[in-house]
């Protein structure tokens, strides 16, 4: 029987499985090679809606170069090595010069984390800025949002020239990552990334608000005062990224920071919605390792997307690490509700973005079987109303063995379509 390497942190888990029982679901076969040094400075040449990279920034500019943190694949590695000596090349002094972390709610990223994002290089000569969203010293006020401020880091505004970076990817409920992303949530103040993601849900009929899924801009209300916001700073340029499985850069979008962005999405959607015939009564699925599967609310991206494939009331398995744990130190609190509609009632009352996650997780695991293999506390994943498991095998054993089943084995990165 053939085998194949699932994702599981910095390892694999082996898994030999029946081709007549199981089919593996993956995206469109992706370019043959990644992107060379050259094919991305031709990228920052002939970029899209915008004038190049090089009649954009002059000397005596001082730029600010937005960096996704340890949670994304992203490519960071080369393209801001090969940006960094572009401007300098140009005249930028390297003084003038500083990157910052769009790390939004998330943790810090540490300094290891840093040398790995920047590469030494660039990690030793050009200074790095972390993001605090709870900081108020950092932010200032750009705008609002109903009522609520919209609050920036200070730095966007500090700089002449704003560069964003990242990869475009799906996002449950933002549909795809990168682009307007690093501005919103990734630099803005905890209460205007609350006020942004609260538009996933439709507070007045429960549940989801229509337009708001992976794999959708147009109509989305979050994605589009994300990308109003974005339009407040209008950043000089946009470098984004597709990456491989391996987080290698394989194809780049450059230019206008949403004209390229939107294009980038297309050709993201294009190549990683999968059709498929039906669905069928149990999913195995991995987010692909880490970073994807670095804590469980990065994780549950994953699952997710399984869900789209498997039928409801079937099983799902999800192999995720969750090395840095849960991803929030206050999540669990979440699961103190009796079930998704007393959570979702919480939420209209008190919201929290990580509340959101823990409501779209827990709508899931009513809906569907989640065993979880990964390294948390058994006791945790039984809060958060999933089934521990030791490992995969464990639990293909409680399945009848002539159970139809898909392999999802990159699970954020593929959206299951039915026919």
């Amino acid at each position: 029987m053939p085998t194949i390497a699932l994702g599981y942190g910095h390892s694999t888990v082996n898994f030999e499985y029946d081709a007549e029982r199981f089919a593996i679901l993956t995206a469109g076969e992706g370019p043959a090679h990644p992107l060379s040094d050259v094919e991305i400075g031709e990228a920052f040449d002939a970029p899209i809606g915008s004038p190049p990279l090089d009649d954009l920034i002059e000397p005596g500019d001082t730029v600010l170069i937005v960096v996704s943190d340890a949670t994304r694949a992203t490519g960071s590695a080369q393209i801001v090595n090969l940006l960094v000596r572009r401007l300098i090349q140009n005249g930028i002094e390297p003084g003038a010069m500083a990157i910052i972390f769009a790390t939004g709610i998330h943790r810090p990223v540490r300094p290891k984390e840093k040398v790995a994002l920047l590469t030494p290089f660039i990690a030793q000569r050009i200074r790095t800025v972390d993001h605090d969203a709870d900081d108020a010293s950092q932010l200032v006020t750009i705008g609002e949002i109903d009522g609520t401020p919209v609050k920036v880091n200070r730095a966007l505004q500090e700089f002449s020239k704003v560069i964003v970076t990242g990869a475009v990817g799906f996002h449950y409920f933002a549909g795809f990552t990168g682009g307007r992303k690093s501005i919103c949530p990734g630099l803005a103040g905890s209460e205007t990334i609350a006020a942004t993601h609260m538009l996933a849900l439709d507070l007045k009929q429960g549940g989801r608000r229509r337009g708001v899924a992976p794999g959708l801009l147009d109509g989305n209300a979050v994605n589009e005062e994300c990308e109003r916001i974005a339009a407040m700073i209008d950043p000089a340029f946009a470098i984004n990224a597709i990456v491989d499985d391996h987080g290698r850069t394989e194809m780049v979008f450059a230019g206008h920071w949403r004209t390229a962005h939107r294009l980038a999405c297309e050709n993201y959607l294009a190549a990683h919605a999968l059709p498929i015939p039906k669905k069928r009564e149990f999913v195995i699925v991995t987010a692909g390792g880490s970073p994807h599967d670095i804590n469980l609310i990065q994780a549950h991206k994953a699952l997710d997307m399984a869900a789209q494939a498997c039928v409801e009331g079937g099983t799902i398995i999800l192999l995720a690490e969750c090395a840095d744990g849960l991803g929030r130190p206050d999540f669990l609190k979440w699961f103190e509700s009796a079930d998704s509609s007393e959570l979702e009632a919480r939420l209209r009352t008190g919201y929290e973005v990580n509340g959101q996650t823990a409501w779209a997780l827990l709508t899931k695991a009513e809906r569907w079987g989640v065993y979880l293999v990964s390294n948390l506390a058994n006791e945790d994943v039984r809060r958060m109303r999933m089934i521990p498991a030791g490992s995969l095998v464990e639990v293909l054993a409680d399945i009848p063995p002539g159970t139809q089943g898909y392999i999802m084995p990159f699970g954020a990165a593929l959206l299951p379509v039915v026919q």
